[in-house]
């Protein structure tokens, strides 16, 4: 099959269009004909090196969310047969096929880069906002609310009842408004503009950014109640809640997937690439600054 592989670890250039085995589906395991993978910041951290703990045996092929079509079903896997479209997460994605373990069925109008794109954004800010209690008459300060992740968040804690006041670039203010969120500028006075957004006070904060926003949040919530962090390594000495990762999720996936295809949830697709440029989406995302996910289209 058709594969990014990498041999090495290091910049972009690693990545290269090859052909690789076929993998195929053991026991509790779906084999799915990638239609779009999604490329996730972890993509190029882990083809870095930068976590070694999660470094597949080299060569490795990049890849952990994707969206498509079943064409094998292992032993003890039930609900699902080939044929049938589906999203989640994998391993090996940027590639003609890849294995799955926790997915969902795709709904039938839901777009395929959108389901490429969906279940990180929607499992994280799931967990989040459920830490946080987040519920109807809360106010919620979410850091990073216009990247992919963040912005789930703001359409799930509105979806919840919430008001949610967003940090981001000026120039995302009016896709967060379109969102249903206040946005407010990063940078020196956020303390002031969150105030004067929220004159009662915010009632929990998701720091999807990681920019070393919690000393203020700390302090904008009088103490580290209700707030938890995705992306800054300085929680831990801070007294605040870090979360790294979740419980399977597939089974609840489907009922998100359902709400992006009723246009209840959306995702900003920044950019819809072909297999052979994997190279290109990985910076792209590794710069920080792209206004949604990227993905690879395998048939493409």
């Amino acid at each position: 099959m058709k594969a990014i592989t990498y041999t090495t670890h290091g910049g972009p250039e690693v990545l290269n269009l090859g052909e690789a085995a076929e993998p195929h589906a053991g026991p509790g395991q779906v084999r799915l004909k990638v239609v779009a993978a999604a490329v996730n910041p972890l993509d190029h951290k882990i083809r870095n090196g930068w976590f070694p703990q999660m470094t597949p045996p080299l060569p490795a092929i990049p890849g952990l969310e994707a969206a498509g079509i079943v064409d094998e079903v292992g032993e003890g896997v039930t609900g699902v047969q080939e044929g049938d479209e589906v999203l989640g997460w994998v391993t090996a994605g940027y590639a003609e096929y890849a294995l799955a373990t926790d997915f969902a069925l795709k709904p039938a109008s839901l777009d395929w880069d959108t389901a490429a794109a969906l279940p990180t954004a929607v499992e994280t800010s799931v967990r989040v906002l459920d830490l946080l209690k987040v519920g109807e008459g809360d106010t919620v300060l979410i850091h990073g609310a216009a990247g992919v992740v963040g912005a789930a968040g703001v359409q799930l804690a509105i979806a919840r009842g919430a008001t949610v006041i967003g940090t981001a670039s000026p120039a995302n203010h009016d896709y967060l408004r379109s969102l249903g969120a206040t946005p407010v500028a990063y940078g020196e006075g956020l303390g002031d503009r969150v105030r004067a957004a929220a004159p009662n006070g915010v009632d929990a904060v998701y720091d999807a950014a990681g920019q070393g926003d919690l000393p203020l949040s700390i302090e904008l919530r009088g103490g580290t109640d209700r707030i938890v962090t995705i992306a800054d390594p300085a929680a831990a000495e801070l007294g605040v809640v870090f979360t790294g990762g979740g419980a399977p999720f597939g089974a609840r996936l489907g009922e998100y997937a359902q709400l992006a295809a009723d246009g209840k949830l959306g995702v900003r697709i920044a950019a819809s690439l072909p297999l052979a440029d994997a190279a290109k989406a990985q910076e792209l995302v590794e710069t920080g600054h792209v206004q949604g996910k990227v993905v690879l289209r395998p048939a493409e």
